[in-house]
């Protein structure tokens, strides 16, 4: 099983996310909360299962919610680049 860490704008884009959630509903917020807490579970036990959305970067859907975890592989690590909402600007997380 890999490692996982999160670059910094990813961290941003779940809190930001998170909070969005938890202003309309607590309860929203904890799915959320576990259903990508899920989603990296998944990434981290089979980083190479998921498809790619460019040819460094991979992507997984999370189960419920609108977003998906795009994340790149580095040796043993599993780098989460951002927690996308599907119907934000398409790959505004490319720079990272």
């Amino acid at each position: 099983m890999a490692r996982f860490s999160f670059l910094p704008d990813a961290s941003a884009d779940y809190e930001e996310a998170f909070e969005w959630y938890y202003d309309r509903s607590p309860r929203a917020a904890v799915g959320f909360e576990e259903a990508v807490d899920q989603a990296i579970r998944e990434v981290v036990e089979a980083p190479d299962r998921w498809p790619f959305c460019d040819p460094r970067h991979r992507f997984h859907l999370v189960n419920r919610y609108p977003y998906s975890i795009v994340y790149r592989v580095e040796a043993d690590l599993v780098v989460v680049v951002a927690v996308a909402h599907g119907r934000r600007r398409t790959k505004y997380w490319k720079g990272r």
